[in-house]
């Protein structure tokens, strides 16, 4: 898949006989990792919507309960995922990647097991909530400094485009399967097979053969009050990279703040099936896919910061109309077309976003970046779950919804310049540029 066409300039061109964009092997090691990250995400992607359910209809929560459940998890697992960028920087992170997988395996297999001893409760949910969430943020940054060893400079966007391309394959498979299982056995089925995914991944990234170079350092010496914010000073100091920070946590917290509140809408006030609800966010991953795979092309015809910043303003204009989402197949298609137009937008701009975020990140710092990156991020979708839920459970869901789809409209305006440029570059400050990977992650929005 991966091409020679798609440089770091973004040159579509490539000579007779050569592989154009996303046809030659990025090597072995990559595909384990790769391999690995479809078994996980496939996992996640089965178990879609089964915490709300669980909360809804085995322990009769109501809607600020049902928001608070993501919403205190993001925050605290963010709390506790602080100090982990300088700690991931100071040691080799393919042992971190196993560990993090562990822990989440560990974690969300105690539901099954509490649920058939009768012992599961709201306050165990939300401890799953807050170690997954941490656990996310480890392994994601320390992916993202694992890939920069793994994958050529030239492959780079190439290969987040099979992240994603994975990440909204597994995800338009994933939720219907999971819904009808759901039905059919109970939402803890889906959890089980959720845990069993990433301890399936652990033992794929344990089968990597590739040597991460060099000695890293011990981190013996502790943790300093300046490495906790080393990444946020990295970011603020490139212009470019802080624009693209800020507007990345502004539409995702709102996007994602938005899950809850349409599992209340459609699971209770609207009474959807299990099964219907993952028809109708699974076939629009479709557009994922399609999104993923055409980012190259994209970049190779109008430039690097075209494509981002039309693809970044485009995903921001649709989630405003699921506040008309009514009963019946009207309903159902109103969704399915949101959600096709809006993730096939996400498609493109996820791989582009992430191609240049590592771009213009040197490889000592890239743990501590991702770690601010996405703790900014994660406190952030927390903090607006959870003011969607206090508004939902006083207005209704509704016209919370509609709420949170107006203030997306204006997130474009945090972008930086789209200049036509043909491919990323690296601004003054803050270091030199080095070629980087994108970091494989959950479902980005």
């Amino acid at each position: 898949m991966a091409g020679q066409g798609v440089g770091q300039h973004g040159q579509g061109r490539h000579r007779p006989g050569q592989r154009g964009p996303g046809q030659r092997g990025i090597g072995r090691s990559f595909g384990w990792l790769w391999a690995a990250f479809a078994v996980s995400t496939t996992g996640t992607s089965l178990g879609f919507g089964a915490f709300p359910l669980i909360a809804i209809r085995v322990l009769h929560a109501g809607p600020v309960a049902v928001s608070a459940l993501p919403a205190a998890g993001l925050a605290a697992g963010a709390l506790l995922a602080l100090p982990l960028g300088p700690w991931i920087d100071a040691r080799r992170r393919k042992p971190v990647m196993i560990g993090a997988d562990l822990v989440r395996f560990a974690a969300l297999v105690s539901i099954p097991a509490a649920y058939v001893t009768g012992l599961l409760t709201y306050p165990q949910l939300l401890a799953v909530s807050v170690t997954g969430a941490a656990s996310n943020i480890a392994f994601t940054a320390a992916a993202g400094a694992y890939l920069k060893q793994l994958v050529r400079p030239d492959d780079l966007l190439v290969a987040n485009g099979r992240f994603e391309s994975t990440t909204w394959t597994a995800t338009a498979v994933g939720p219907p399967l999971g819904g009808a299982a759901i039905g059919l056995f109970g939402p803890v089925v889906t959890v089980f097979v959720n845990a069993l995914g990433f301890l399936l991944s652990a033992l794929g990234i344990g089968a990597i053969r590739h040597r991460e170079p060099g000695q890293e350092r011990t981190g013996k010496a502790g943790v300093r009050a300046a490495d906790l914010v080393a990444g946020w000073r990295f970011i603020h100091a490139d212009r470019r990279l802080r624009a693209l920070f800020w507007n990345s946590v502004s539409v995702n917290a709102l996007i994602m703040a938005t899950e809850p509140l349409l599992a209340v809408l459609l699971l209770d006030d609207l009474g959807w099936t299990a099964w219907r609800y993952g028809l109708a966010f699974g076939v629009p991953c479709v557009g994922g896919l399609f999104g993923a795979r055409l980012a190259p092309r994209l970049r190779a015809r109008y430039g690097h910061r075209r494509v981002l910043r039309a693809s970044g303003a485009l995903r921001a204009l649709w989630p405003v109309g699921l506040f008309f989402v009514g009963p019946g197949s009207g309903g159902t298609v109103l969704v399915i077309t949101v959600e096709l137009v809006l993730i096939s937008c996400i498609g493109v701009f996820n791989p582009m976003l992430a191609t240049e975020r590592l771009q213009r990140v040197p490889s000592e710092r890239v743990g501590r970046v991702l770690v601010a990156w996405r703790v900014t991020g994660t406190g952030a979708i927390a903090a607006l779950t959870a003011l969607a839920g206090l508004l939902a459970a006083a207005v209704g869901a509704r016209p919370a919804l509609g709420l949170t789809g107006l203030l997306l409209l204006a997130t474009p305006l945090l972008l930086p310049p789209g200049d036509g440029r043909r491919g990323p570059t690296r601004s003054g400050a803050g270091g030199p540029a080095e070629p980087a990977t994108a970091t494989p992650a959950t479902p980005a929005t």
